[in-house]
């Protein structure tokens, strides 16, 4: 009526620059499934002004932009004014008659913003509540009666860089004052929401005047999404004795029945370690806090460890080697009642070898909790052809109860069903093959296999095996022009964190080498190469339905779960993967003959760290892999300057921690097998 197009309007909604990589869009979808089951559930982040940046890349590298996501305002959310909270910093701590006083503080403000998250066909609308840093309303009136306005308005700015920029970061650790004041800014707004809610709602209240906080764990489940929200476990011990005026043992036991912990990640570098000197500056009172937890937590671990002085140093919550630090998993451990890691083999690992002396301890307290996705927007959503086809053959209730598409098997001999699907798929493709012509000026042969691995950038995924694995066929090609070989294009997308220096450095190898096979008029149409730029969920809704192939390739053992794994699967794509994260029980689930598994598992990862894993023996044994190298070290792929790439091959031939050459033989086998 409007002469408008719906489509072209959705085009232009920005994607919400909140999350970071998977952990991000893993909220999003336990929104949504809460939602839709119809869970009493709030979602609590920050209102980041810019989000995870945009992604340029020029001349074939990576350059970050700004995501300014709400330059337009964001149509969906509600400001809150009448609930903004304050939030402190700095001061000093008292002893008062009455207990420990945290005065003298710097206070900024938490806005609160409501975004409604509406449950599928339930009438249900659960909200995500974002906070957004606001200054204290008054001027800083020393300057501003000495004449500086402009000092006094720039002091005030300062206060509201905390909820400026998302840390781009993904799976490491930057201990940076911004980031744990942004941390403790989530923390503490959210615990005084969570509370005043409790205590106005009609069973708090009277509960509240009758017994206190004794029914808040009945009440109030907090679930820490990795170590990021870890300082609630102290802000809440903090609330309930100081301000509340509970003893510190009552405080403790409705703590530590109120939170648990989700563990995403094994990878040591990624476990955040604050030092002790920024929380004793920032967040004086809550560093007490956490001495005297891990001063009453050692005392239990020497009663049940009576001697074993390296066990208490190693379950210590203080690092005291080198710089004192708080290992923040430890205090979410201790501080919560059920610690879970998000797939089978990361939980066991988990239980193994990192966490091994507090599940040795307290075994019960440990879970597996395997990460999922919502097939409202992975499926239903982005993939309308196909979702009509299962409809049509097995109605509607799939879209709540996914256990229901197991009745699509009676049809997979079915000759009509599997022509209606390879339609799907081939509309998909054509699609997708359109938007990457007219992006990136590559003719895109429909028919070919869409090979893909989008995710963030990062050595322990492997997007450099990939690279080796196209860097073989193209050679494979061009040895023997006139072989059988299925048109193939590879597609690798993702992010690298702006100080990581090896992941941008696959990410300009494999733009170099798809100059050069996409520019090779011997290759032709057979193989080419697209570095899709910005991934993003808008991107990933019209990348999933037109994959035939899912690259999930990490070095078994650290691969916390996936879920991209996941979404690929769901929409008809067949995986290539290793024994890691969730692809071990999607095997189980679909059965190994529908998956394509190669390299080793966890156990054979270990027992070759421990014999000595030596890249170079690799190199010398495996031809096609050496070639690979080779060109890579003498410019082959860089317009003849060997120095370009010489980082990358310096960490594959001496550095290859996780395992690169000893797959790629593997996986150039394996692959060829797939087609």
């Amino acid at each position: 009526m409007l002469g408008l197009d719906i489509e072209e309007l959705e085009e232009l909604e920005e994607d919400a620059g909140l999350g970071n990589g998977g952990l991000g869009r893993l909220a999003a979808c336990f929104l949504d499934s809460m939602a839709t089951l119809g869970l009493a559930a709030y979602g609590y982040g920050i209102r980041y002004e810019y989000g995870i940046f945009a992604q340029k890349i020029v001349n074939g590298e990576q350059q970050e932009e700004p995501d300014d996501w709400l330059r337009f305002g964001n149509p969906w959310e509600k400001a809150r004014p009448e609930y903004m909270l304050p939030v402190n910093f700095y001061g000093r701590v008292e002893d008062t008659p009455t207990g420990k006083k945290w005065v003298d503080t710097q206070v900024v403000f938490a806005l609160p913003y409501d975004n409604p998250i509406p449950g599928y066909g339930n009438n249900v609308v659960n909200t995500l509540r974002l906070w957004s840093a606001k200054s204290p309303v008054e001027f800083n009136l020393k300057f501003f009666n000495d004449g500086d306005y402009i000092q006094a308005v720039i002091d005030r700015n300062i206060a509201e860089n905390i909820s400026r920029v998302l840390y781009p970061n993904d799976n490491f650790f930057e201990g940076k004052e911004l980031r744990l004041k942004q941390e403790y800014f989530m923390v503490a707004a959210t615990l005084q929401d969570i509370i005043r809610r409790y205590k106005s709602s009609r069973f708090g209240s009277r509960e509240v005047v009758r017994t206190g906080f004794d029914s808040f764990p009945d009440k109030v489940a907090i679930q820490l999404n990795d170590t990021h929200p870890s300082m609630a476990v102290p802000e809440l011990m903090r609330i309930l004795v100081d301000v509340e005026g509970l003893d510190w043992d009552k405080a403790w036991e409705l703590t530590k029945r109120t939170c648990a912990y989700t563990n995403h990640t094994v990878l040591p570098e990624a476990l955040e370690r604050w030092p002790c000197s920024m929380l004793e500056n920032i967040l004086p009172r809550h560093m007490q806090i956490i001495y005297h937890i891990n001063y009453l937590f050692m005392q239990d671990v020497s009663k049940r460890y009576p001697g074993d002085m390296d066990k208490m140093r190693r379950m210590s919550l203080i690092e005291e080697s080198g710089e004192k630090r708080v290992n923040m998993a430890h205090l979410c451990i201790v501080g919560s009642h059920a610690v879970n890691g998000v797939a089978a083999i990361h939980s066991q690992i988990l239980k193994d070898s990192v966490f091994r002396d507090f599940y040795e301890m307290d075994p019960e307290k440990f879970q597996n909790k395997t990460n999922g996705i919502t097939p409202r927007r992975w499926l239903l959503l982005c993939n309308p052809a196909l979702s009509d086809i299962i409809c049509e053959k097995i109605g509607e209730s799939w879209v709540v109860h996914l256990e229901e598409l197991q009745q699509l098997k009676q049809f997979a001999e079915d000759a009509g069903f599997q022509r209606a699907v390879q339609k799907a798929k081939q509309e998909n493709k054509m699609r997708l093959a359109e938007l990457l012509t007219k992006e990136y000026n590559v003719e895109i042969n429909p028919s070919s296999i869409f090979d893909i691995q989008v995710k963030r950038i990062h050595e322990y995924k492997r997007q450099l095996l990939n690279c080796l694995h196209i860097i073989t066929m193209y050679n494979r090609i061009k040895k023997n022009p006139n072989a059988h070989f299925v048109p193939r294009t590879v597609m690798i997308g993702g992010k690298a964190a702006p100080g990581y220096y090896m992941a941008k450095n696959i990410i300009k190898l494999i733009c170099a080498v798809g100059n050069v096979v996409n520019n090779d008029p011997i290759v032709g149409d057979k193989l080419k190469v697209i570095y899709l730029e910005n991934y993003r969920v808008t991107l990933a809704e019209k990348i999933m339905p037109a994959a035939d192939l899912s690259e999930q390739i990490s070095t078994a053992g650290t691969e916390a779960s996936g879920t991209g794994n996941m979404k690929f699967m769901l929409n008809g794509a067949l995986t290539v993967g290793t024994l890691d994260g969730a692809n071990i029980e999607m095997a189980e689930e679909m059965g190994l003959d529908n998956i394509f598994i190669f390299g080793m598992n966890v156990e054979e990862v270990e027992a070759l760290h421990r014999k000595g894993y030596n890249a170079l023996d690799y190199y010398n044994s495996l031809p096609e892999l050496k070639q690979c190298i080779d060109q890579i070290q003498n410019g082959f792929f860089s317009a003849g300057n060997p120095d370009t790439f010489k980082d990358v091959v310096n960490a594959l031939l001496y550095h290859d921690r996780y395992l690169h050459n000893s797959c790629e033989g593997m996986i150039s086998q394996l692959v060829c097998l797939v087609t």
